[in-house]
């Protein structure tokens, strides 16, 4: 009974602590590194008759090279509306269109706009880590209740704990590597 819920507990954690990673690792994909990205663009939304729509559902977004993203919109009646809303986005990308795409070319970033980026690497990073270890109380609270009811003695308590340790000590690893790549990517001239 007390193996099935320890397992249940850690089994819980390691989903959440994932959660937490999948997370980060989206968030970082629409950070600007100075070259062009589509993912840059995944968060804007249109204002399609009436409707807010994403921008990647009524276009196809592409990179023909490393400073320019090419917007095709499906509907070339969407095309003014796919350009305010890009422009509104305030993503630093400056749209113009010929009547049949949107060319979005990506500036090079300042020395001190890049530094400002890996501020905001580093900020998002720590909030993902404090979500890892909430994980982690949660699990300790949950194994220590179960010793409290009887139902865990204290020597699996803190084999268990042990565990779930070594979980978050490995979710904290790779956010810090994944924040570390990105720096790099960030600072990379």
């Amino acid at each position: 009974m007390s193996e099935e819920d320890v397992a249940l507990v850690v089994e819980e954690t390691t989903d959440s602590m994932d959660k937490a990673i999948r997370s980060f690792r989206a968030e970082l994909t629409k950070v600007r590194t100075g070259r062009a990205n589509p993912a840059i663009l995944d968060g804007v939304q249109v204002d399609y008759y009436g409707a807010p729509t994403p921008l990647n559902q009524l276009a196809n977004v592409g990179v023909p090279d490393a400073r320019l993203i090419v917007v095709s919109p499906f509907d070339a009646g969407a095309l003014n509306d796919i350009e305010k809303s890009i422009l509104a986005a305030d993503l630093g990308l400056t749209p113009s269109n010929d009547g049949k795409v949107i060319r979005c070319p990506v500036p090079p970033l300042t020395e001190e706009r890049r530094k400002e980026i890996v501020k905001q690497v580093k900020k998002a990073a720590e909030e993902h880590k404090v979500g890892i270890r909430d994980a982690r109380r949660t699990a300790i609270s949950m194994l220590k209740d179960m010793e409290n009811e009887g139902a865990l003695p204290a020597d699996d308590r803190k084999r268990a704990e042990k565990t779930v340790q070594e979980l978050t000590d490995r979710h904290t690893a790779l956010i810090d590597e994944m924040t570390q790549a990105k720096e790099q990517e960030v600072l990379e001239v």
